[in-house]
């Protein structure tokens, strides 16, 4: 971790009224800020009050638009591994078999659906994360931006004008820019900011316990930050409507034995559909 001190944050974004702004910088191919997905989901529901988080893409996989088979090989191995270190499933057999062969439109079509807002900007996101990482559909295809896109709620047609827009390319070049402002090189990256622009932003490169998170609030409140405890599990279930027992079992504090008993009792109430991955479950909400 290191502390540098950043170009006013104001000169980049707009500040909203939380007292903490986290720029995250991920790329929608990067199975580590797939696994980060956990934490972030325990983070929002106890200390969601405190911060916000803006998703700067780093276009740090911008590279693998150059096709080559031991690349491939190399992504592939490293998905498997992240996959098995982290619990969040990711199958890197996608590389060898129906390859990404542009992150550079997947990136652009995540600044199309933040047009519509952040919050449908994050909602995407997490569709574009599941149909790659779950479903092992290439997200270089405009089909399947256009699936997430409705996936996620957002107007299609509006997010298909945006996507062909120059709007969405110069976010997605602003985002570049800012990452080599702040000197980032690797992903993910998460840089926390307090209301002070004055002050030093706390830089934070890969992932570290959920413990590190809560401390960096704390430390950058001017207030001992109350912890919301989780909604009943089915609440959560419903607002984000496919979860893997990684999740849960974070956010819950539970083991994935725990997890999977509570689980197949929502599974006979047909609450939920049992999706089995390549490495873990994840468990879509049945909508009434």
């Amino acid at each position: 971790m290191s502390n540098p001190r950043f170009t006013s944050k104001q000169q980049v974004y707009n500040y909203d009224k939380k007292p903490i702004e986290i720029y995250m910088f991920i790329d929608p191919l990067c199975p580590e800020c797939w696994a980060l997905e956990p934490i972030l989901k325990k983070l929002h529901i106890e200390y969601g009050r405190y911060f916000s988080i803006k998703h700067v893409l780093s276009g740090r996989i911008a590279n693998l638009n150059v096709s080559k088979k031991k690349n491939y090989e190399v992504i592939a191995e490293l998905w498997e591994k992240t996959a098995s270190r982290s619990g969040m499933s990711c199958d890197g057999s996608l590389w060898l078999e129906n390859p990404v062969a542009s992150p550079y439109i997947a990136s652009v079509a995540i600044k199309a659906a933040e047009l519509q807002g952040r919050r449908a900007g994050i909602r995407f996101l997490r569709k574009v994360q599941e149909k790659l990482f779950i479903d092992k559909q290439n997200i270089s295809h405009f089909d399947v931006l256009k699936s997430c896109a409705k996936s996620a709620g957002l107007d299609v047609e509006e997010f298909i004008s945006d996507f062909h827009s120059e709007s969405s390319a110069k976010a997605f070049q602003c985002d570049l820019k800012i990452t080599t402002d702040m000197e980032v090189q690797e992903i993910p990256t998460l840089v926390f900011f307090n209301e002070n622009v004055e002050d030093e932003g706390i830089k934070i490169t890969g992932s570290y316990p959920y413990e590190v998170y809560v401390q960096i609030l704390e430390e950058m409140l001017s207030e001992q930050p109350v912890k919301n405890p989780p909604p009943p599990l089915e609440t959560f279930l419903k607002y984000f409507k496919l979860v893997a027992s990684k999740e849960i079992a974070v956010v819950y504090n539970m083991s994935i034995s725990q997890v999977e008993r509570e689980m197949k009792k929502l599974l006979l109430l047909q609450k939920v559909e049992q999706l089995p991955a390549k490495y873990g479950t994840f468990w879509r909400y049945v909508e009434d």
